[in-house]
């Protein structure tokens, strides 16, 4: 059913997977409610425009080997288009979206009969939480913000059904209202992140666990540069995020730069449109 992810060794060193992804199409995106900073309903949007953008941002990821799977998007769900929200999917198994605000509750129950119809086993979420907007997978470990969108008891209820253990952080800028708009991983060991984005607990936790992290300015930041999606390899970026850019080359990353400046008027980035459906592996 999901794709087993074919691993290679680039001449960088970094070791890029094929990953499988689920978009929903922005036919019924624009901004006419305001649910975070970045959501301004009085300025205008243009769907026709965030469809030729999120377009790009498809055949950019097709481009790369990775496989794209759709959800049909629901009239009167202007968010849907961001899949990361809607589950978080581990080792084959979905843990489901209970979302903090009412004109996004629809779009949790959407994503998980979108699962369970293709014999996923699933859990419909008991505590609030944002799915992958929240929770960044990692080899050994879970990632997950709190804050603003996402309950502690729902990092604890993912860890049960995941068997993953699940690392609280704590967001206090409301800009970064998600975990993937301060943070991406880089691959399986290391990570991305905008330190102000975190409590001072959690900026602590994330320089033990990740000395060699890429850190982030606020100007990155501030263009939603880290709601970013990396195979290990390559990385899928806003564009205007240039010192990150820099950086990642630096490091030996392969960049790939998107426009999705209509859809960043919802808060919205690479990531946010990306659900990442990760194949069951072999426990040893």
């Amino acid at each position: 059913m999901t794709l087993a992810p074919a691993t290679e060794t680039t001449d960088s060193g970094h070791r890029g997977t094929d990953r499988h992804f689920l978009m929903c199409r922005p036919e019924f995106f624009t901004v006419s409610y305001s649910i975070n900073p970045w959501m301004h309903p009085e300025r205008a949007t243009d769907t026709a425009k965030a469809l030729r953008q999120w377009e790009s941002l498809r055949q950019a990821y097709e481009g790369l080997g990775h496989t794209v799977s759709l959800i049909d998007p629901i009239e009167g769900l202007p968010d849907m288009v961001f899949a990361a929200n809607g589950a978080l999917v581990v080792d084959g198994r979905v843990y489901g979206a209970r979302f903090a605000h009412p004109e996004r509750a629809a779009e949790g129950p959407a994503y998980l009969r979108w699962f369970t119809e293709r014999g996923y086993e699933t859990l419909e979420a008991s505590f609030t939480n944002e799915g992958e907007g929240d929770y960044l997978t990692l080899d050994e470990m879970i990632l997950a913000g709190t804050g603003f969108r996402t309950d502690v008891a729902a990092h604890m209820e993912a860890q049960e059904f995941l068997g993953r253990p699940v690392v609280t952080l704590r967001l206090v800028d409301p800009r970064y209202y998600h975990l993937d708009t301060a943070l991406f991983p880089l691959d399986g060991r290391n990570v991305a992140y905008y330190p102000e984005a975190f409590s001072e607990g959690s900026r602590k936790v994330l320089r033990r666990l990740f000395p060699d992290a890429v850190i982030a300015t606020s100007a990155d930041a501030e263009v939603l540069g880290l709601n970013a999606v990396s195979d290990g390899h390559n990385v899928v970026v806003n564009a205007e995020a240039t010192g990150l850019i820099l950086e990642l080359k630096r490091r030996g990353f392969e960049v790939v730069p998107v426009d999705l400046g209509e859809l960043r008027k919802a808060g919205g980035g690479p990531k946010c449109c990306t659900l990442e459906i990760r194949p069951s592996r072999e426990i040893r």
